[in-house]
């Protein structure tokens, strides 16, 4: 039986940029399941933590632990950016690609790629080139280019930061379907309408500090901190 990477201890996890200090000192706990939403103003800190916690920032100091070693959690979680980053190639290449990194035989990953499409509704575009797609095509491709090889933990930058109602429904529907199937979620997000629908917990980040975290129910009806309230509110949280 193969271990599970989780949960993500993060203990006294800083990072620092030009002497300056983005994040931290940060302690906190992912557990097997659920949907973490990440929420704070603009600058708060919270692409620095997703890149921080994937291991695509260095800590200066602290540490992320996985429970198995960090090459293999690396190969066993994704990174979706809310710009998303599209390979000069088909949609069916695009799928195509982490799966033959992983060693998958073509013929299985030709069918995987064909299954995953058509879970995103992009079945009538494998043969499309990727760069050409909508804005919220390419979205839908880049979550099941990082939900194809099965992680067990997806972290999601503002993946609807940029797209309309329609694609942001059909974006969440994937993300709830994910994690029905038991993929942990990290997300940041400004939208609090769709933190609402999506969170199992959430941590409130400001000034790349933790200001407040908790059970999403516990959090949305009834915020510890001045600054949640206020950003639940829809005031200016600087």
């Amino acid at each position: 039986m193969v271990n599970t990477i989780l949960p993500l201890e993060v203990t006294n996890a800083s990072v620092k940029r030009r002497g300056k200090t983005l994040l931290g000192p940060i302690d906190m706990n992912f557990s097997q399941t659920g949907c973490t939403i990440v929420l704070g103003p603009n600058g708060a800190g919270k692409t620095t933590l997703l890149r921080a916690l994937h291991g695509l920032e260095r800590l200066a100091k602290g540490q992320a632990s996985w429970q198995v070693p960090l090459k293999e959690a690396h190969l066993r979680q994704a990174f979706v950016f809310q710009t998303p980053i599209m390979l000069r190639r088909s949609v069916r290449d695009n799928l195509l690609y982490p799966l033959c990194l992983r060693g998958m035989s073509r013929q299985d990953a030709m069918k995987k790629a064909e299954q995953w499409s058509a879970r995103v509704g992009l079945d009538y575009a494998l043969d499309q080139a990727a760069p050409r797609l909508s804005g919220g095509e390419k979205q839908k491709l880049a979550l099941a280019r990082a939900l194809i090889t099965e992680p067990e933990i997806v972290f999601l930058d503002e993946p609807c930061a940029s797209l309309d109602g329609r694609a942001t429904r059909e974006i969440e529907a994937i993300l709830q379907a994910a994690r029905e199937e038991g993929t942990r979620l990290v997300m940041a997000t400004h939208d609090i309408g769709q933190a609402r629908r999506l969170a199992t917990d959430v941590v409130f980040l400001m000034h790349g500090r933790i200001i407040e975290s908790g059970p999403a129910d516990a959090f949305f009806a009834g915020p510890k901190t001045p600054q949640a309230a206020a950003l639940l509110q829809g005031d200016i949280v600087e």
